[in-house]
């Protein structure tokens, strides 16, 4: 029999080809040298965060599930610190005052500070000093801070009830009248906005010029023109500061506690149950009654709550804000 000719091009039937196994490009030696270094310089970071963040979390959940005093070992004792967290009146009072703090303080932080940052934008030259002026609060030390706003809300000798008296307006007691705690707290964070006003300062100073003159020449007048162009632009600031300052106030913390719980005399002298946020409470029950593993219950309750409320904001975000370059 003769043999048969395959034609040029095709293989012969029933022949399976060979696969070709990939070929990886090996990566160069500079490549491997740079990425050395990138550990190396990456190490320090790493190290910390395991060490004083990561660590302490895992140690932190492990407790919670504990009954733990630090003078004896700890006790297992499954999710019973959980069951107590629905149950323990001062969590619940103490999780409104922070929640109510929250809904007053952000909004008007926000408010403020845009307003502030509309009037600086105009300023022209002295722009730079102000904006000096209003960051300089920020660097003020918290316990400071506290110390300062518990002499101008004094009932008495006050500046603030002195300011008022002089329109004619009895000033509330702001640090030992219930209903007038809160706002106090709240008027003595305003202190700190300066942060905020810088952030939108700066988106302010990125809006294109174009697009006023565009919307100038559409006959959109000033309401008109920050409304569909000045918000849009800064949409990315506007929700950047909501996601911090509301993860901040979820976690108030040193100034309050230096008024009102700074030392055994003004614990007494004030109404401290109105100014108990979560995180002084989460503080008394670890360091002040050593309940450890209650204590880390709370803190991973309030790390829940901080995540679901990052996370609702993050998916709301994801319709209303502006991102340059997005086609949406």
């Amino acid at each position: 029999m003769g043999t048969a000719t395959v034609p040029a091009g095709r293989r012969p039937a029933g022949v399976v080809p060979a696969r070709r196994r990939p070929v990886r490009p090996g990566r160069s030696p500079s490549a491997r040298r740079e990425a050395r270094w990138a550990y190396l310089f990456l190490a320090p970071w790493l190290v910390g965060f395991l060490a004083f963040q990561a660590g302490p979390m895992i140690a932190s959940a492990w407790l919670s599930l504990t009954e733990y005093d630090v003078i004896n070992e700890p006790r297992f004792t499954g999710l019973d610190n959980y069951r107590q967290l629905t149950s323990d009146p001062q969590v619940a009072r103490s999780l409104g005052n922070t929640v109510l703090y929250t809904l007053l303080h952000v909004p008007l932080v926000m408010v403020l500070s845009l307003g502030l940052a509309l009037l600086l934008h105009r300023v022209g030259r002295f722009q730079g000093f102000f904006r000096t002026v209003f960051y300089l609060p920020v660097m003020t030390p918290a316990v400071a801070v506290g110390i300062l706003f518990l002499l101008l809300l004094n009932t008495q000798d006050g500046l603030v009830n002195r300011g008022l008296a002089l329109v004619g307006v009895d000033g509330p007691s702001w640090t030992t009248d219930p209903d007038w705690i809160l706002p106090g707290i709240v008027l003595m964070s305003l202190w700190s906005l300066g942060s905020t006003v810088i952030i939108y300062l700066a988106a302010l100073q990125n809006v294109p010029r174009d697009l006023y003159e565009a919307a100038s020449i559409d006959g959109a007048g000033r309401w008109a023109r920050f409304r569909t162009v000045t918000l849009p632009m800064i949409s990315g600031a506007l929700f950047f500061t909501l996601v911090v300052n509301t993860i901040a106030s979820l976690q108030m913390f040193t100034e309050v506690y230096t008024m009102y719980f700074g030392n055994r005399e003004t614990q007494n002298r004030f109404n401290s149950d109105a100014a108990t946020f979560y995180v002084i409470h989460l503080f008394q029950e670890a360091f002040q009654f050593l309940h450890m593993g209650f204590a880390s219950a709370m803190a991973w309750l309030l790390f829940v709550i901080i995540l679901l409320i990052t996370l609702v904001q993050m998916k709301l975000g994801n319709r209303f804000v502006y991102y340059e370059g997005d086609d949406r």
